[in-house]
Formats: structure tokens, sequence, C-alpha cells
């Protein structure tokens, strides 16, 4: 597995579990690259679903992604404050083509006061029988949730204050205006 250097655009690309393209992020600053994490930060960028269509985001992002953890976090830089998105995911992986990560449908949506919802449980387990996740992927994905979930109520990591705004600082210094 490659390691993105910091500057530099990738792609990140989503799958599901059987393989097949979820969504595409067409560029994403790295501002940390490591064998471990990836921070990334993007504004406006396109998105091409699984069924071709296309949207730009609205608002700038601060991308984490880790090797070894089953979820990523996207802080979402907005006028009342940094929403936060966090998919329920296998780890990354980098290659020559992008980042990579296979999504599992489980999401939690936190808001500014840090407080959380969790999201598409029915597609979870819509999902999980449609595509047959092993029994020990389901057990690794609730343990990863419940990880995450400590992350947001002790405010660690990307949900840790500042963290959002001193990367967004870091990623104004690639933007070209």
């Amino acid at each position: 597995m490659g390691v993105p250097m910091e500057g530099e655009t990738i792609q990140i690309h989503s799958y599901k579990h059987n393989g097949h393209i979820h969504r595409i992020w067409e560029e994403t600053t790295v501002l940390k690259g490591t064998n471990t994490v990836v921070i990334g930060g993007n504004d406006r960028t396109m998105v091409t679903e699984s069924d071709g269509r296309t949207w730009i985001t609205r608002e700038p992002a601060i991308c984490y992604y880790h090797s070894q953890y089953w979820f990523n976090i996207l802080g979402m830089l907005r006028e009342d404050g940094i929403h936060y998105y966090c998919n329920l995911s296998s780890p990354f992986v980098f290659d020559d083509e992008a980042l990579k990560y296979i999504d599992y449908d489980l999401d939690i949506k936190v808001f500014p006061d840090m407080t959380y919802v969790l999201l598409d449980e029915d597609e979870y387990e819509e999902h999980r029988k449609l595509m047959g996740y092993p029994d020990v992927i389901d057990k690794i994905l609730k343990a990863n949730m419940e990880k995450l979930i400590d992350w947001i109520r002790q405010k660690k990591g990307p949900f840790a204050p500042d963290f959002v705004d001193q990367w967004y600082e870091r990623f104004l210094t690639y933007r070209n205006f």
C-alpha cells in the first residue's frame, strides 16, 4: 500500500461489500499522509454516484481516514458550526488510483453541540442479507461503532476542539485563489 504525499490531490473511491463502486470524490487535497492516517480537505468537489449522477459538495470538509479503524470521519464547516458525518467502513487502502474503502451503510451524524444520531440501520440490515456480510464483519463494525461513539463523547481525534479548524487552515494554504 502506498502513502499519499502532503499537498497531492487524490480521488476517494467508496465501494460496497460486493465490490461495486458506490461513490467517487474527484479531488481531495492530502494534508497529512502516513501508513496509518490520511487527513484531507476538499471544497465544492464533484461527487459521482454509482448510477453516474453527479453533484458538488456544498461546503469545505476535512476528511479523516485510518488504516486500523473501521470508520472514517468528515468534518463539514458550516455557518452554524462543524457538522460531522461518520461512515462505518473498512480501513482505507491507498494505491496509484485513489484512497479506497468499503462503505458498510451505517452512519453517524454529529451536530455542532456534539449530539449525534445513528443513520441507515435498515439499509445496513438489508445489505447485510443481500450481500452476505459475514458475522465477523458485523462484530467488527459494531465494536468500531462503539469506539466511534466513545471518540464523539470524549471529543477525541477529529472531534477534538480546533481539530477541523486547524486542518482547514492548512487546507487553505494549498488553495489557488
